[in-house]
């Protein structure tokens, strides 16, 4: 029965210690390293100063974080706007293959949900996607017409762009350049 006594009793002593020993310091030092630098440490080192802190406690201001409980309905309260960036209007694109690279931009802000849908010379090009940036290949020489529209998840338009028109410059098979 003693022996029991005296393992439980170790076994609480030696928890106590442990619990001790693995305990943060609630002190903080401060000197200065080999390049001049001021480095804060909860460890002593010789030439280090305790700091004494005025306050037990510090607080941290609070950060206003309402803009990420917006609802839908507030969603749809936002003025999007879409804009066409490149081309530009009017603009000759001279490329062979009939590459066309397309670039878009929404602001106040591109939401998850959200999708841009490319019309060119009136029909949709493709499916709506996550991104304003559209690669064209093949494009027909002349003149085309551009709109971006930005769609929510249910697929209503929230913005349009403005028409942009650009000019396909090809070598022509028939008369060459």
């Amino acid at each position: 029965m003693n022996t029991r006594l005296y393992i439980l009793s170790m076994v609480v002593l030696l928890s106590i210690l442990s619990t001790a020993w693995a305990a943060p310091s609630k002190s903080i030092y401060v000197y200065k390293d080999e390049n001049g630098v001021l480095v804060f440490s909860d460890t002593p080192r010789k030439g280090a100063e305790k700091v004494t802190l005025n306050a037990p406690i510090m607080n941290m201001p609070t950060i206003d974080t309402s803009v990420l409980d917006e609802t839908d309905d507030e969603l749809e309260a936002v003025k999007f706007n879409i804009t066409i960036t490149s081309p530009t209007q009017e603009e000759t694109i001279r490329d062979n293959t009939g590459s066309v690279h397309i670039s878009g931009q929404v602001k106040p802000r591109f939401l998850q949900g959200h999708s841009v849908q490319l019309f060119m010379d009136g029909q949709a090009y493709g499916e709506p996607q996550s991104s304003s940036l559209f690669a064209l290949r093949d494009v027909d020489r002349g003149e085309h017409n551009l709109v971006l529209k930005l769609l929510n998840s249910e697929g209503e338009v929230l913005a349009s762009s403005k028409s942009v028109t650009f000019f396909m410059h090809r070598r022509s098979v028939i008369t060459g350049p």
